[in-house]
């Protein structure tokens, strides 16, 4: 009897001789494993802009001092997950705090090229 013929009669395993997915199985696995992390503390950050400036630039950053950025008062703020950049927001005025509502979340492919791990398509 040869591997392939063992695939073939066994009911639980497919056709590369591996254990069939059951979906209801699958789901509770990846549940279960999500719970396992759920209580991890993360650092959250909501990017309002970047600018590059030279060391004596900012030697003369004192207070009453404005870095402009490059990016407009329109545009979303980058809400990063330990500098993963997950999704876009506005700024909020809560009280006498700021906070963030978020407007976007960002889609696993462009999580990847952020990221750099995907390159951009040209």
């Amino acid at each position: 009897m040869t591997d392939d013929n063992v695939s073939e009669n066994n009911p639980e395993t497919g056709a590369a001789g591996l254990p069939e997915a059951n979906p209801a199985e699958s789901a509770s696995t990846i549940s279960d494993d999500l719970g396992r992390v759920l209580d991890v503390p993360v650092e959250v950050t909501v990017e309002l802009g970047r600018r590059r400036i030279k060391i004596s630039e900012a030697l003369d950053l004192g207070p009453g001092s404005v870095l402009e950025f490059a990016k407009s008062a329109d545009e979303p703020l980058d809400i990063r997950v330990n500098n993963q950049l997950v999704a876009r927001g506005e700024a909020v005025v809560m009280g006498d705090r700021y906070g963030v509502r978020v407007t976007e979340v960002v889609s696993p492919d462009e999580r990847l090229r952020h990221s750099g791990v995907l390159k951009e398509m040209s």
